[in-house]
């Protein structure tokens, strides 16, 4: 298996503002592709970061502004106009910044003009390997638009119109594994098939295919999804529903995990690396009753607060970074446990992914205060290997590289979990 890796820099123009520069999207696809080589291939599968939102102008494809990334909360205070009943029984979302749909309103009340195209990352992706022949986004990319009806996953006319979008703005939606035909990418022709947001995709590779089976994903922040076949009735309260790659799924968004560890490393300069994260944490026995809830761009399911901010309470003298550092990793567990509680019913074991499962430490607490068995992927990135299994036709599953049973007492869960909820409630608005 040959890798391309390339950073995107992200943009902070403003407090609770969050931006990509879309060419720089693209350019960085460009250097992950040479660096990985395209010898013998002559298929592209895309998984992306799915709520993102792009608006380019269609006869020149440049964008007219920045891309609005999924954790931008310029857009808190319109979502709290919104009707909470009519967003969930129509897309199984809640009204949160999270979702495309008051960012594109944004923009256009920004960037008026005619031949305008939006798109999430996947559509803009395939915009450009197409040349612009083809303006398209798949389903599981779709129904985080908060645009699409859940039941008929099309676009739905009464939320267009809520947010004054004109269908000629979007792309058409298709189906994760249908083929898109032919594009370029690096002067080498292929076939664009297999499309999926990064959760779904992850789903996939996890082999997550039936009712009850599920995994989390951690990276940026965490993602718990749970197969619910084809089921699309609304979810349970601080969940969300969301169409997979071969269904439905229950989902629980958290929005800030490892980019608590990113904010210790750059914000604060506690760390030289985030990989340094677990050698510091392990250097004490707990976080010494600090506790840090990684607020920092609002609370994310099963909460939904766009307001609440980042809290680290019980600092001592004693307090050193290693508390710190253990304490964002503790939150990130817990916050996953929080999502595992909303669940109607939590898996019996929880597949999990994405980069900071290398974090050994973060593991064995999540399994602690999940009290389940939790089986880490042999290979981190699923969703890659989800999308190539869709654009390849087969319902694999990654391998397991590593599994960790619960060892904590119930009263050492109990006492971290009541520290982590006094926290919470002081975080939240």
């Amino acid at each position: 298996m040959r890798r391309g890796y390339a950073e995107l820099p992200q943009h902070f123009p403003r407090p609770g503002w969050v931006e990509h520069d879309a060419e720089e999207i693209w350019q960085s696809v460009l250097t992950a592709a040479d660096a990985a080589g395209l010898d013998d291939v002559d298929t592209v599968a895309i998984t992306n970061q799915r709520e993102t939102t792009i608006l380019w102008n269609r006869e020149t494809g440049v964008p007219v502004a920045p891309a609005i990334v999924w954790q931008d909360r310029r857009t808190a205070e319109r979502c709290r106009e919104l009707d909470v009943s009519l967003i969930r029984e129509r897309t199984g979302l809640v009204p949160d910044p999270y979702f495309s749909a008051t960012k594109l309103e944004w923009l256009l009340t920004e960037h008026e003009g005619d031949g305008l195209a939006f798109g999430t990352v996947d559509s803009w992706l395939v915009w450009k390997l197409t040349g612009g022949r083809e303006h398209a986004t798949d389903v599981t990319n779709a129904s985080r638009t908060m645009l699409v009806a859940l039941g008929t996953l099309d676009w739905d006319d009464h939320l267009l119109a809520l947010f004054g979008i004109d269908r000629a703005l979007l792309p058409r939606i298709v189906r994760s594994v249908e083929s898109l035909g032919d594009g370029e990418l690096l002067g080498t022709r292929v076939e664009i098939k297999g499309i999926a947001g990064d959760q779904q995709a992850a789903l996939y590779g996890q082999g997550c295919h039936n009712p009850g089976e599920g995994k989390a994903t951690y990276g940026t922040g965490s993602f718990v999804l749970v197969h619910t076949g084809d089921d699309a009735s609304p979810p349970a309260h601080g969940l969300l529903k969301t169409a997979a790659a071969d269904g439905y799924a229950l989902e629980g968004a958290v929005l800030v995990s490892g980019a608590a560890v990113q904010w210790l490393r750059d914000g604060l300069g506690l760390l030289a690396d985030a990989a340094e994260s677990e050698e510091v944490a392990r250097s004490v026995d707990s976080s010494g009753g600090v506790v840090f809830v990684p607020a920092l761009t609002g609370l994310g399911s099963p909460w939904w607060d766009a307001d609440a901010r980042g809290l680290v309470a019980g600092i001592t003298r004693g307090t050193t970074r290693a508390h710190l550092v253990r304490a964002a990793l503790e939150a990130i567990a817990h916050q996953v446990a929080d999502v595992m509680d909303a669940l109607p019913e939590p898996p019996a074991v929880l597949r999990a992914d994405g980069g900071a499962t290398g974090n050994s430490l973060l593991m064995q607490i999540q399994a602690d205060l999940l009290g389940v068995r939790v089986e880490v992927a042999a290979e981190q990135q699923t969703t890659a290997l989800g999308a190539a299994a869709l654009a390849a036709g087969r319902g694999v599953r990654v391998a397991v590289g590593a599994a960790y049973e619960p060892r904590a007492s119930r009263e050492e869960v109990a006492a971290m979990r009541g520290a982590w909820s006094t926290a919470l409630n002081r975080a939240r608005t």
